[in-house]
C-alpha cells in the first residue's frame, strides 16, 4: 500500500511548486526549515490523498511520518487527525496521541505544527494533565516550543485560557520570530473571547514583549489602544 501512495505523490510532484515551497518554508542552510525537502504538492492535493487513505495502518503512516519529504509528513498528520477524530474511546485516541509523541521530532515545520497541535495534542489534553506542554515550552527545539503554545488554541476555543497565558509568559523572552508570532496569535485569540484577560496580561508584560509578539496580540484592538501599547515595547 505504501508504495502505491508514494507513487501517487511522486506523480503529482511539481518542480516549479517545489522550488517556491523551498523558499517559502526557509529550507536553506541556517534557516528554520534547513534541509526540509518539498516535491511540490498543494495542500488540497494532500487532503485528497488523506481522504482516500483515511484507514491507512499505523505501520504505513509511520513510514510517511518519518519521510524526508515534507508532503509525506503532512499527509501522515492529516490521516492521523482523521483517524483520531473518528475515535470515540479515549483509549483509542491515546494510541494515536502516544504514536505522535514517539515521532514528535518529525513535526518540524510550522505548517505541520499548526495542523497537528490544536487538532490532536490540544484536543487530547484538554481534560488531562498538561505538564508536557510546559516541558515543551522550555525545550531548545523550536518546533516543540511552538507545539506548546499552538496546542493551547483548542483550550482557548473552549474558554480555557489559563494554560495559554502561562505558556505565553514562559515564552515571553524567546528569541525566535516564529515563537513571537505564535504567542501573539494565541494572545489575540484570547482577546477575542476575554478582552480583560488579554489587557491584564499586556498591562503586566507588554513592556518586555518582542514587538512582533505584541503587534500580533493587539491586532484586533482599536487604533488608540494599539498605540498605547506600542509606545512601551522595544
Amino acid at each position: 500500500m505504501i508504495e502505491v501512495i508514494q507513487k501517487q505523490i511522486a506523480q503529482q510532484a511539481s518542480p516549479l511548486k517545489a522550488s517556491i515551497l523551498q523558499r517559502f518554508f526557509k529550507t536553506q542552510q541556517g534557516q528554520y526549515g534547513e534541509g526540509d525537502v518539498f516535491i511540490g504538492l498543494t495542500v488540497p492535493q494532500i487532503r485528497t490523498l488523506a481522504k482516500q487513505y483515511a484507514e491507512l495502518s499505523l505501520d504505513d503512516i509511520e513510514i510517511l511520518f518519518c519521510s524526508t519529504i515534507h508532503e509525506e509528513r503532512l499527509l501522515a498528520i492529516l490521516i492521523l487527525i482523521r483517524q483520531f477524530e473518528k475515535m470515540k474511546q479515549k483509549t483509542e485516541q491515546k494510541k494515536i496521541y502516544d504514536f505522535v509523541l514517539q515521532h514528535i521530532y518529525h513535526v518540524n515545520n510550522w505548517d505541520l505544527v499548526d495542523t497537528l497541535a490544536p487538532k490532536m495534542i490540544g484536543t487530547y489534553l484538554i481534560d488531562k494533565d498538561k505538564s508536557i506542554l510546559y516541558q515543551f515550552a522550555q525545550e531548545e527545539n523550536l518546533w516543540l516550543r511552538r507545539i506548546a503554545i499552538i496546542s493551547c488554541f483548542h483550550f482557548i476555543r473552549h474558554q480555557q485560557l489559563e494554560d495559554a497565558l502561562r505558556i505565553s509568559q514562559i515564552l515571553l523572552h524567546d528569541t525566535h520570530d516564529l515563537i513571537h508570532k505564535a504567542v501573539g496569535w494565541m494572545l489575540r485569540e484570547i482577546g477575542k473571547r476575554d478582552d480583560i484577560a488579554l489587557q491584564n496580561f499586556l498591562h503586566q508584560y507588554a513592556i518586555v514583549m518582542p514587538r512582533t509578539m505584541l503587534r500580533y496580540a493587539i491586532e484586533k484592538m482599536d487604533k488608540t489602544q494599539r498605540q498605547v501599547y506600542l509606545k512601551y515595547t522595544k
